[in-house]
C-alpha cells in the first residue's frame, strides 16, 4: 500500500515523473535550442566553442593539457596511442586561489609554471577552464567570472589562452597554440577520440553527475546569431543546465527559493546529483508532516545530515532501510527510484531535442558520449535513461547508442587542442 501512497504523493505534488511528457518536452526544448542560436540571452544559451571534431587524432600525437576546476588543478602530457591514450608527468595540486585569494597575474604565473616543464614535448595546449567565460572565435576564453569558492581578483574580462602565452613568451617560450575547452565539450571530444567516427551520424556530449549539461555539433552556418556562412561543424555548448521550460512540482520550487542562485538552473536543479539529496530530503518532510511516513522515520533521515544522490541510489535499491519500518522502507525505495526516473526522463528530453535540431540519427546512430556520477556510478539513472532513449528516439525513427566514459576530460582537451592547432 505504501508504493501507491508514494506514488499518489509525488502526483499530489507535481512531482510523478509521468509529468515530464519527453516527446512534448523534446520539441519544446529543440525550439529553445533553435532560438538560442539565434539570439543571445535566452535560456537555452547555446555558446559556440570554435571547437572541431573532425577526423582522427593521429596516433603518437601530443598535446600539452590543463584542467582548472573547482578544487583541483591538473597538468600533464597526453599523447594518444593505438590503444587509446597515455597520460605522462601529471601533476595534481589545489586550485589556487581556494585556501587565499590571488590576483590574475598569480593565477597565470602557476598555471606556466606548471606547464613550463612539458614545453619541449609539444605545441598544442588544451586548457579546460571550468568557470563562466564567454569563447571567441580564437577558441580562447573571455571570463566572466571564477567561482566555486575560488577567488582569483582581476579575472573579469581577461582572455585565459592570451595572457597564458603572454606569460610563456615572458619567460622565453614561443611557438604553442592554446585552446579553451569547457568540461561538456571535452567529454564529447575525449571519446570520441577513440571511436570509429565513421560509425555515427553524429556526436552529443552529457554530463550527468554534481551538474547537468549537454553539448551538440552544428553547421557556423545554421548559428546565426554569429554571423557566419561556412557549413564547417563546431561544438555548442548548451549550458542547457539553465533552461526554465520544464514543468516543476513543489519541491522543486521549494528548494530553488532555499538555494543560492534562486530563479536560476531550473533543468539543473530538476536533473543533477547535487539537488537530488535535498528535493529527497524536502519530499521526506512533506510526507511527514502528511502523514505518509512516521515521524520516527523522519528523526532516523534527520540524524543523516547531508545527503546526497549515493544516498538515494542506495534507498532506490532497498538498502540503508532496515531500520525504517516495512511501509516506510516501501515508500522511501519507491520515491527515490521516482527521482531518477524524472531526472532521466528530462534529460532523455534534451537528447531528443537535440536530435530534432541536428536531423542526426536518421541512417546511422547518433552517439551520446556521457559522463558523471549519474551514469557511471548510479544503478538506476543510467538503465533507465538507456531504456527511454532508444524508446523515444524509435517513436521519432531515429538512432541513438549511450557511450558511459570516465575521466574523458583531459584526454578530450588533447583531443581539441590536436584536432583546432
Amino acid at each position: 500500500m505504501s508504493k501507491e501512497s508514494a506514488l499518489s504523493f509525488l502526483k499530489a505534488h507535481g512531482m510523478a515523473p509521468e509529468c515530464i511528457d519527453i516527446q512534448t518536452l523534446a520539441y519544446q526544448m529543440a525550439a529553445a535550442m533553435a532560438k538560442g542560436i539565434s539570439v543571445d540571452g535566452t535560456t537555452m544559451p547555446m555558446i559556440p566553442t570554435y571547437l572541431r571534431n573532425d577526423g582522427q587524432v593521429p596516433v603518437g600525437k601530443s598535446a600539452i593539457v590543463i584542467d582548472a576546476g573547482g578544487t583541483n588543478f591538473r597538468c600533464g602530457l597526453m599523447t594518444y596511442t593505438e590503444r587509446g591514450f597515455r597520460m605522462d608527468t601529471v601533476e595534481k595540486k589545489k586550485m589556487p586561489g581556494i585556501d587565499k585569494p590571488v590576483t590574475w597575474e598569480e593565477f597565470i604565473s602557476f598555471v606556466a609554471d606548471a606547464v613550463e616543464p612539458l614545453c619541449d614535448r609539444a605545441d598544442a595546449i588544451g586548457f579546460c577552464f571550468s568557470f563562466a567565460a564567454n569563447v571567441t572565435p580564437k577558441i580562447d576564453a573571455r571570463v566572466i567570472g571564477i567561482d566555486k569558492e575560488v577567488v582569483v581578483t582581476g579575472a573579469e574580462n581577461q582572455l585565459v589562452g592570451e595572457s597564458l602565452l603572454k606569460e610563456l613568451a615572458r619567460r622565453g617560450i614561443y611557438g604553442k597554440h592554446i585552446v579553451i575547452v569547457n568540461d561538456t565539450a571535452a567529454v564529447l571530444l575525449g571519446q570520441s577520440a577513440l571511436l570509429d567516427k565513421g560509425r555515427y551520424d553524429g556526436f552529443i556530449g552529457q554530463v550527468s553527475g554534481t551538474g547537468t549539461n549537454t553539448c551538440c555539433i552544428l553547421p557556423l552556418s545554421r548559428i546565426t546569431k554569429i554571423h557566419r556562412t561556412e557549413n564547417t561543424g563546431i561544438l555548442v555548448n548548451m549550458e542547457s543546465g539553465a533552461y526554465d521550460g520544464l514543468p516543476r512540482g513543489d519541491f522543486d520550487i521549494a528548494l530553488d527559493e532555499e538555494s543560492h542562485n534562486p530563479g536560476a538552473k531550473h533543468f539543473e536543479k530538476l536533473t543533477a546529483g547535487v539537488y537530488l539529496g535535498e528535493l529527497a530530503r524536502l519530499m521526506l518532510e512533506s510526507a511527514a508532516k502528511e502523514g505518509y511516513i512516521t515521524a520516527d522515520s523522519l528523526e532516523k533521515i534527520h540524524a543523516l545530515g547531508h545527503f546526497d544522490s549515493a544516498t538515494i541510489d542506495a534507498w532506490a535499491s532497498g538498502e540503508q532501510l532496515s531500520d525504517y519500518n516495512e511501509e516506510d522502507e516501501d515508500f522511501i525505495q519507491t520515491m527515490s527510484l521516482c527521482l531518477f526516473e524524472r531526472s532521466a526522463r528530462c534529460m532523455c528530453a534534451n537528447l531528443i531535442g537535440i536530435m530534432l535540431l541536428t536531423g542526426d540519427g536518421t541512417d546511422k546512430p547518433v552517439c551520446v558520449c556521457a559522463e558523471g556520477s549519474l551514469v557511471q556510478k548510479g544503478r538506476h539513472y543510467r538503465p533507465c535513461l538507456e531504456a527511454l532513449l532508444q524508446k523515444n528516439a524509435a517513436i521519432l525513427g531515429r538512432k541513438v547508442v549511450l557511450n558511459i566514459g570516465s575521466e574523458t576530460t583531459l584526454p578530450g582537451s588533447a583531443a581539441a587542442a590536436i584536432l583546432n592547432s
